[in-house]
């Protein structure tokens, strides 16, 4: 017989998405409130030690509540190239090679890139024909490169510093939960 079904954290996800809160609008004009989205995605992932699992229902999350976002997902870095993981959005390529493409170039470089406008990328590697700006943020734990979130705007310039600063912190909270 299958274990019941424990909505305690479901319902305790439902009061803070209906919860109103103050968001802080960003120098694009987007308006995100980061500090709810952390406390949801706690609400998630709090009791999980499943990796597919939490990043699933993070991609699930911003993907939900972003803004202009066509595509969300994680690549892992496996055997020194970044493989397709948990994501929302249009298929794409399962791999990427490190330095290659914004996600390997954010992988490589060590930090977040947010890429304006996509077409001005060099070597830009269109996977969604309607991604017009990136945003692309490294996993790190003790200085070892797990992987990237990459998320993609139908939107020129959809991301801004106060989108990095919140995800980063996002990213933070979610990298302590995986078992990478």
């Amino acid at each position: 017989m299958p274990a019941p079904i424990d909505d305690s954290r479901l319902s305790r996800f439902d009061s803070l998405a209906d919860s109103t809160s103050s968001s802080a609008t960003s120098e694009t004009g987007n308006s995100q409130d980061y500090s709810l989205l952390t406390q949801q995605l706690r609400t998630l992932i709090d009791d999980e030690t499943d990796t597919v699992a939490n990043l699933a229902n993070c991609a699930a999350l911003l993907y939900q509540e972003l803004a202009d976002i066509s595509w969300v997902g994680f690549y892992l870095l496996k055997h020194e190239q970044l493989v397709l993981g948990p994501f929302q959005g249009t298929t794409v390529s399962p791999r990427v090679a490190l330095g290659e493409a914004i996600c390997g170039t954010a992988a490589t470089m060590r930090k977040a890139i947010n890429v304006a406008d996509v077409q001005q990328f060099p070597g830009y590697q269109a996977r969604d024909r309607e991604a017009r700006s990136e945003m692309v943020l490294p996993l790190w734990r003790d200085e070892q490169l797990l992987g990237v979130l990459d998320i993609t705007s139908t939107k020129v310039e959809r991301f801004d510093f106060c989108d990095q600063q919140g995800l980063e912190r996002l990213m933070q909270q979610l990298v302590a939960q995986l078992a990478l």
